[in-house]
């Protein structure tokens, strides 16, 4: 009896060991709890953040602290610097000439009507397939075109809080049919500088009084405004004590409600950043932190663009090296561009602080154990270098990006990678560190993921090599018009792959760019006609031309 007693507990076991083999056959191997993400990226950020070898002067001590708890990528580039298509890129996965979308007339010309673009998953739609909560707000898609479908699902995976906001701005106080024509540079900005009023720049404390005019049936208005992508409405200011929350502040406050919630599931949330992007307006204190005697403009070559291909900034169509010829000569000296630095560096320091709450409340929270923290940019932004105040060229200030990784167990805390790598490989890499299954496609219409999973580097930054190509690439449309939602060429536009050590620019007519980051880290000196470097610059070609499939 004691011997078919032991048979019979064998026979059981052993039917439960089977049961389990046939299950896992049948449904997968079981997986370890996956983690949650958050994803947070603001707009026009260049390497203006502590230790990133831009402005010395900038003060962003969240940032700072998240780098020394994570892996900050040194050498990280937009695949195509200015918003529209780059968050296009980003977001799907897809570089641009495999979609077409270059960014030319970017608000006409949609992602979601992209013959390519249409047909693929953007990074939130992946997760939430995976089974993943997702959750948004700020500015995610250039305008949010198409954002908020992907988020408020009909299987309620999925909630889109506060959207986008760029103001607050100056209004004339007319509501015409299109109020975007009726919101204007503060009045103090000099009218050369530019008139819209995404030329602004101040601090939120010196309150627009834009006078009337009746000869042009202008009521005039006291006080801030907003866009609000529709009628508009007031922003409410008293003083800095007494005020609406800006657009900013409401999107950390959503992501901070959301991390105080208990959820079922793992969730991967995205927090949309609006500033550094223009108007540059901050609350007061933020200025203070950079008083205006103290600014120094970034590093500046005279002359800087006499050895540029030609065709990048020659009656550029939007005219942005006379933009910065307007800056200083409406102010006595260089005021004109310290009061732009100090605008511009209070922005990056405000951005900075909304960060910090949301980290805050997240290692305060519940899924401090298990999110995977990543913090970027869309693309760079020129403070006056080569005679730009704006983003949209091939050049460093415009491409590089900050990007840091944080993982719960600060694995390689503290660590840089000087790797050159690329806004197009975060989604990659999060469908590895997540093990997200299925396809990225919506259907064989679409393209599969161009980037590589940074896994390897983040288990070890300092390796030499890793499956991705030495090169970060970028482009730029050229001004070649494209009927709406149709691919441009990738011959019509200019390209540019930036190695660990040196850069390279290809234009659409074929002149060249070529610059030594180890000597020349400011890319003054266009090495491009020097035949001391043709190796050099034959074999950068040769991997631009392999990555945009025109290599013979």
């Amino acid at each position: 009896m004691i011997l078919q007693g032991k048979s019979s507990v064998r026979l059981t076991i052993l039917m439960l060991a089977m049961g389990v083999i046939l299950g896992a056959c049948r449904f997968g191997p079981v997986e370890p709890e996956q983690p949650n993400v958050l994803l947070i990226f603001c707009d026009d950020l260049n390497d203006s953040a502590e230790g990133m070898g831009g402005h010395p002067q900038a003060k962003t001590p969240h940032l700072t602290q998240v780098a020394n708890e994570g892996i900050r990528f040194l050498n990280a580039h937009s695949s195509n610097p200015i918003c529209g298509p780059s968050r296009a890129s980003f977001l799907t996965g897809i570089y641009p000439h495999h979609s077409g979308l270059y960014g030319y007339n970017q608000n006409a010309n949609r992602w979601y009507n992209n013959p390519v673009l249409k047909h693929c998953k953007p990074v939130f739609e992946h997760f939430a397939d995976n089974g993943y909560l997702i959750f948004g707000a700020g500015k995610l898609f250039h305008n949010n075109h198409n954002t908020e479908p992907l988020f408020n699902r009909a299987d309620s995976l999925g909630e889109f809080g506060p959207g986008m906001e760029y103001g607050p701005f100056a209004w004339t106080g007319r509501h015409a049919d299109n109020l975007y024509n009726e919101l204007i540079a503060h009045p103090d900005i000099p009218a050369a500088f530019g008139k819209s009023g995404f030329t602004s720049f101040g601090s939120l404390y010196d309150v627009p009084e834009v006078r009337s005019d009746p000869r042009q049936g202008i009521p005039g208005y006291t006080g801030w405004y907003l866009y609000d992508f529709s009628e508009g409405k007031p922003y409410r200011y008293k003083d800095p004590d007494n005020r609406d929350p800006l657009p900013d502040e409401l999107t950390a406050e959503y992501i901070i409600e959301k991390l105080n919630q208990d959820h079922d599931r793992p969730f991967f949330m995205t927090a949309g950043i609006i500033r550094p992007h223009s108007p540059w307006v901050a609350p007061k204190e933020y200025f203070d932190l950079f008083p205006l005697d103290d600014v120094e403009p970034p590093p500046y070559l005279e002359n800087d663009l006499e050895d540029c291909a030609e065709e990048l900034w020659y009656h550029y169509y939007w005219g942005k090296k006379h933009r910065f010829e307007a800056l200083l000569d409406g102010y006595e000296g260089d005021e004109g561009w310290r009061k732009f630095v100090q605008a511009y560096l209070a922005c990056v320091a405000f951005a900075d602080a909304q960060i910090g709450r949301i980290l805050e409340a997240l290692d305060q929270s519940n899924y401090a154990s298990n999110t995977i923290v990543i913090i970027t940019s869309d693309h760079g932004y020129h403070m006056g270098e080569k005679n730009q105040l704006f983003k949209h060229t091939v050049w460093e200030e415009s491409t590089r990006i900050p990007m840091i990784f944080r993982f719960p167990d600060r694995r390689n805390a503290g660590e840089e990678c000087t790797a050159p790598v690329s806004l197009i490989d975060i989604y990659p890499t999060l469908v590895d560190l997540c093990g997200l299954r299925g396809s990225t496609m919506r259907n064989n219409q679409g393209h599969p993921l161009d980037g590589f999973s940074l896994r390897p580097l983040l288990n070890d930054p300092l390796m030499e090599s890793w499956d991705g190509p030495e090169v970060a690439l970028s482009c730029i449309d050229a001004g070649i018009p494209v009927k709406k939602d149709e691919p441009g060429a990738v011959g019509d536009q200019h390209f540019t792959v930036r190695s660990k050590d040196w850069r390279y620019v290809l234009t659409r007519s074929g002149e060249e760019e070529l610059y030594d980051h180890r000597n020349d880290p400011h890319e003054w000196y266009n090495l491009a006609h020097d035949t001391t470097y043709v190796v050099q610059k034959k074999a950068l070609k040769q991997e631009l031309l392999r990555l945009t499939g025109r290599l013979n």
